[in-house]
Parts: structure tokens; C-alpha cells; sequence
């Protein structure tokens, strides 16, 4: 029996302040649930995003009066449609932020959060430098949504590296790996489509990738390609480069087909590590 579900991701730009992000999201998300969205994906830092020097300064505020999550509530609310934030700045508690995702249910009730564990400190080149770390206090903890629709597990950006953070979500019963970002172009251009690709295949699970597109407020690229891919690898929607809609009906029965056509995530086996050396040792030996 088919469990089909309509999703949109919506492909925003980078906003300097929450009153131009929602400009830029509410037409999009009333759009899509227009069309027949029942579940709306949107990108990394969808409430605002701005740079200074090798440093992320999306707006912030405290979670219980963050402007833009009360208005996506609000329209959640008002249209009856389930919407994950792949994430926000929420103040934290160390003076810094969390690089928060939040999935809302059709009332507009937060009914999960997962805060960015894998932080982007990265030099692309001489001048390409980015510190997320400086801005941002890590997570450690994986989070699955269980929602109406799907169990989905939720990982943000730079998480896409750590194909480990995926496969634990699928192993716990994830059928939809989201992973929100604003990937930047020279990074997006080289790995993007492979490595979503990729957590698909390995995991036999949909995955979801919500992209912000454009210039970044400050300087920066984001590069767009919003991606909905079925547990087979095959690309169902591409956002392109452009703002925009990026939907698919999706039949979640495909999960447990491709997992029975390759059954990795239950064909797993432990094994050990021979140094060469001394003879073999178990990765919880080597790591310390």
C-alpha cells in the first residue's frame, strides 16, 4: 500500500534581518501548500543570515520571542501544513548561538529541535576562510522527528561531511534524512549533488536538502540545488540556482522496498582494525 506525501523545499536567499526573510519565505511556503504541499523544508539559517569576515552574524534571539519562528507558528497554524526551520540563530546560553533547526507541527506547536553538531571551520584558500565555530556553540545530540507524515532525521549543512551522523539516524528508524544548508558555491559546486546522493544510497532513505540561494548579505555565495532524492540516489527535484518551489510527491513504501533490495543498515557487521603492528585493535581501542 503507498504512503505518498507531497513536500516543497523552499529555495530563499540570504536575508539580513527577520522582516526580509519572511518577505522572502511566506510567499514561497503559502505558495507550495497553494499546490499542495503537505509538508514544507526550509534552508540553513532561513530566519537570516549575514557574514563578517570568516564569521557567520545571522540575527538572533531568544527562542521564546524569535520573530521569524513566531510567524512561521503562526502559518503553520493558519494553513494546517507541518514546516521544518532547517534552522535559525537562537541565543545561547555561552553568549554565542545554536544553529537550531525546529520542526513545526500542522498547529504550529515546536514538536522538535536539533542543534548543528558539525561546526564549518574551513579555509577554501588564502581568502576564503570560514569559522563557524567562533559564532556558533555545537550540539551533540541526533534528533528524529516523528511526525505525522515520516520519521525524519535531522542533520544541518556541514553534517552532509559525517556520513556516521546519517547512517545512526537511519539505523534508528529515520525513513527521510534532512539536511537544511547553505553550502557555499565553490563547495556546493564540487560535492554537493554527490554527497546528498550519497547519504541516500548508503542509508536506502530519502533525503531532503532544503538550499539557500545567492549572495550572502556581507559576502559569500550560497549555492542553491535545493535536492529531494528518492533511497535509490535518483535526483527527484532540483531547485537550480534561481529562488523558487522545489516539490515532489514522494511514496515513503520506497524505503522499506530499496532496504530490501540492498539490506546494509541491517547487514552491518563489527569488526576490528589490524595495525600492522601489534596485531588487531578495535576502533574504541585506537580512539582511546
Amino acid at each position: 500500500m503507498a504512503r505518498p506525501l507531497n513536500i516543497a523545499c523552499l529555495q530563499i536567499r540570504p536575508r539580513p534581518d527577520f522582516d526580509a526573510a519572511l518577505d522572502e519565505a511566506l510567499p514561497m511556503a503559502n505558495a507550495a501548500v497553494d499546490a499542495g504541499a503537505q509538508m514544507l523544508f526550509l534552508p540553513e539559517y532561513c530566519g537570516g543570515l549575514m557574514t563578517e569576515g570568516a564569521a557567520v552574524a545571522p540575527p538572533s534571539a531568544p527562542e521564546d520571542t524569535h520573530p521569524f519562528l513566531a510567524a512561521m507558528r503562526d502559518f503553520a497554524r493558519a494553513r494546517g501544513v507541518w514546516v521544518n526551520l532547517g534552522s535559525i540563530a537562537v541565543d545561547a546560553p555561552d553568549g554565542r548561538i545554536l544553529n537550531r533547526g525546529i520542526m513545526l507541527d500542522d498547529s504550529g506547536a515546536i514538536c522538535g529541535r536539533y542543534d548543528k553538531i558539525n561546526m564549518f571551520d574551513i579555509q577554501l584558500s588564502e581568502t576564503e576562510v570560514y569559522r563557524e565555530s567562533a559564532r556558533v556553540s555545537p550540539g551533540d545530540r541526533l534528533v528524529i522527528h516523528d511526525t505525522a507524515h515520516a520519521r525524519i532525521g535531522h542533520a544541518i549543512c556541514y553534517d552532509l561531511r559525517f556520513p556516521g551522523l546519517f547512517r545512526r539516524l537511519a539505523q534508528a528508524g529515520a525513513e527521510v534524512l534532512i539536511c537544511p544548508a547553505a553550502f557555499t558555491r565553490k563547495t556546493g559546486e564540487a560535492h554537493w549533488h554527490v554527497l546528498n546522493r550519497a547519504r541516500a544510497i548508503e542509508n536506502t532513505r530519502f533525503v531532503v536538502s532544503a538550499g539557500a540561494t545567492g549572495a550572502v548579505p556581507g559576502g559569500g555565495e550560497c549555492y542553491g540545488h535545493s535536492l529531494i532524492i528518492g533511497p535509490w540516489g535518483e535526483v527527484l527535484a532540483d531547485g537550480g540556482a534561481g529562488p523558487g518551489v522545489v516539490s515532489a510527491r514522494i511514496d515513503l513504501d520506497a524505503v522499506a522496498e530499496a532496504e530490501a533490495r540492498i539490506p546494509s543498515l541491517r547487514a552491518e557487521r563489527c569488526f576490528v582494525l589490524d595495525d600492522g603492528t601489534t596485531g588487531s585493535k578495535s576502533l574504541g581501542e585506537l580512539s582511546g
